[in-house]
């Protein structure tokens, strides 16, 4: 009987495990302080060394960003430039043809000059053909002020080209380097994301919470840390020893009164290190 009384629990613990439910809000309210602390402190040890992967990239991914932001809009004004010029270039086009068909209304009308029967009609061709003329000379006005612009216009559009195609050489070799270092930590990045995401399963919510709170406000994302020498291994501040004792003892979760972060023991970090 007694040999029977012992398997049991181990039964009912395994059957519990296999479907799942270790892991239940009543099964999680189980769990001690000290088992609490080492979890914490687990998930900070692992997202600590995801965090050292990001610093290895620096300031690479802003400045990716701001290039590529900076090629599309150069990228953008380069063909806003162009389609004014492609305007302008039309202006003058249209010039061009309006020279061409005045100059054959005026071969037209001085053809028709000689073929006149009274002055009257001489005097109206005559017109006709200043007025042509003077349309010719203010097209050819404009033809010249258009091509001076041109000019212009096609100069900014060089100068634009040229600090593009410099920008995005830039930003290839900005995005090279960036993709060679995720190359290099990538497998390990997912890994240690992997570990991370088992570690958070096994801290309630409210825990949670409030771990990513506090991280997310440290500036060197730290929630967790180990007392050091006396002293919070976050801000450095003396701890008193009475509250030395508490932390050691586990009764509950103690933070650091100067910057909020979460206080454990040489044991919960023991603990972690071993990987138990």
């Amino acid at each position: 009987m007694a040999k029977s009384d012992v398997k049991a629990p181990v039964k009912v613990a395994k059957a519990a495990s296999d479907n799942g439910k270790a892991a239940t809000p009543a099964a999680k309210a189980e769990i001690t302080i000290a088992e609490k602390l080492v979890e914490l402190f687990r998930l900070q040890h692992v997202d600590s060394q995801v965090d050292r992967i990001k610093v290895q990239r620096g300031e690479l991914p802003l400045e990716v960003q701001d290039l590529e932001d900076e090629v599309a809009g150069l990228e953008t004004r380069l063909k806003k430039l162009q389609d004014e010029l492609g305007e302008m270039e039309g202006q003058v086009s249209e010039k061009q043809n309006l020279i061409k068909d005045a100059k054959a209304q005026i071969k037209k009308y001085e053809g028709q000059q000689a073929k006149v029967r009274n002055n009257r009609e001489y005097d109206s061709l005559t017109k006709e053909i200043e007025f042509q003329n003077l349309e010719i000379q203010l097209a050819e006005k404009r033809i010249k002020e258009a091509k001076a612009q041109i000019d212009g216009k096609k100069a900014v559009v060089d100068e634009s080209k040229t600090r593009h195609d410099e920008r995005k050489k830039d930003l290839e070799l900005k995005k090279k380097e960036l993709d060679d270092i995720i190359a290099e930590t990538e497998k390990e990045e997912k890994d240690l994301q992997k570990k991370s995401d088992t570690a958070s399963k096994h801290i309630e919510e409210r825990l949670l919470s409030a771990y990513h709170r506090i991280r997310s406000n440290a500036r060197n994302g730290l929630a967790v840390v180990p007392v050091e020498r006396g002293s919070c291994g976050g801000c450095f501040n003396a701890i008193p020893p009475q509250r030395q004792l508490d932390i050691g003892s586990h009764k509950k979760i103690i933070v650091c009164e100067h910057c909020g972060r979460i206080l454990v023991d040489e044991y919960v970090v023991a603990r972690v290190k071993e990987g138990k």
